[in-house]
């Protein structure tokens, strides 16, 4: 199973779920990507081996991922503070790939009926659905 990390901003969300996903999974193909550098860094002190940076990085990630993990806003252009493209949103929300999108209620995107609680519980739950 290929699976495709994707994490923005400080890289924190993503940093948790790379860690948790090679603890539960450590043959899985994962794949880091992060909108910036220090996301992508984030996520490569976790543990990620394969790690790439930027729109590009993302929509070629998308295209051959069975998951793709990370923050709801991946799905949603401008979100993340504008680092998430149109584009990459794009990449996110056409891919073949199963979808798992962790709710952040954040950058003006609220999911109505999602209980608020810490990211890392919401981080567990994500990986309990890989």
């Amino acid at each position: 199973m290929n699976i495709v990390v994707i994490d923005g901003q400080g890289g924190g969300m993503g940093k948790m779920l790379v860690a948790a996903i090679l603890e539960k999974y450590p043959a899985a193909a994962l794949t880091a990507v992060g909108t910036n550098s220090a996301a992508t860094l984030a996520m490569r002190k976790a543990g990620a081996t394969r790690a790439a940076t930027g729109e590009n990085a993302v929509v070629v990630a998308c295209r051959t991922a069975d998951v793709i993990v990370g923050p709801v806003g991946i799905a949603v252009a401008d979100a993340l503070m504008g680092e998430v493209t149109p584009r990459m949103a794009e990449a996110v929300g056409s891919s073949r790939a199963r979808r798992v999108l962790i709710p952040v209620n954040a950058c003006e995107t609220i999911i109505v009926g999602v209980e608020e609680v810490g990211i890392a519980t919401l981080v567990r739950k994500a990986v309990e659905l890989l």
